[in-house]
């Protein structure tokens, strides 16, 4: 092992979730071992349970970083066209999931029944309805409650739509975009007064059948 360099508590921490987040992207939750994290970040084992006490610890933290990073990544601005927000905000959250497939998997699949990770994602997911809530032309407080109802399981179908995805890939990366877009565009027209999205044309009649 080669001389560890010293920093402050603070920096060794976010070395260590750097460290930790590239062997949870690159290998399967149950390959990725403390020995193998404090070997690649050229620390003692002992110094980095003194950061996380288990794996369990450092996923956690891991992904609660990449969840603050994709909330502050997924810019919703009332400026700009609903359409080109979810575009954005999809394009966001679908990079991630890419360049993190395994842990993305880990998350849902693995530790789908862990409290602490589920409590992370079901935190993020309350943060995108906020902002989602604050950028839509709701007319009042029963049509708000109708449509935070909808985005909360529009965010769930995203969400398990794409871990399937990632797990086997039936469509594309553009196709999963505008599944997702356009499920929530379809929920939320009967609930608005303004069509969220004027320049989509709305199914027929004939079409649904």
């Amino acid at each position: 092992m080669s001389p560890r360099q010293r920093l402050t508590p603070a920096d060794r921490r976010a070395q260590l979730l750097a460290v930790g987040a590239r062997l949870f992207a690159e290998r399967p939750y149950a390959e990725v071992t403390m020995e193998g994290v404090a070997e690649r970040a050229g620390v003692s084992r002992a110094l980095l349970y003194r950061h996380f006490p288990g794996k369990h610890a450092l996923f956690a933290a891991v992904y609660q970083q990449a969840a603050d990073r994709l909330l502050a990544e997924t810019l919703l601005d009332p400026g700009r066209s609903l359409v080109e927000q979810l575009v954005q905000g999809m394009e966001v959250h679908l990079d991630y999931f890419v360049a993190n497939r395994n842990a993305v998997l880990a998350a849902n699949r693995v530790l789908a029944g862990d409290p602490v990770v589920q409590t992370i994602m079901t935190n993020e997911l309350d943060a995108l309805r906020t902002r989602l809530l604050g950028v839509l032309p709701l007319a009042d407080d029963t049509t708000r409650e109708a449509v935070s109802g909808v985005l909360k399981s529009w965010l769930v179908f995203v969400r398990v739509l794409c871990v399937d995805w990632l797990a086997e890939e039936t469509c594309t990366r553009a196709q999963v975009r505008d599944i997702c877009v356009g499920a929530v565009l379809g929920a939320l027209r009967p609930l608005l007064a303004e069509d969220p999205a004027p320049d989509r044309p709305r199914r027929s009649a004939g079409a649904e059948r």
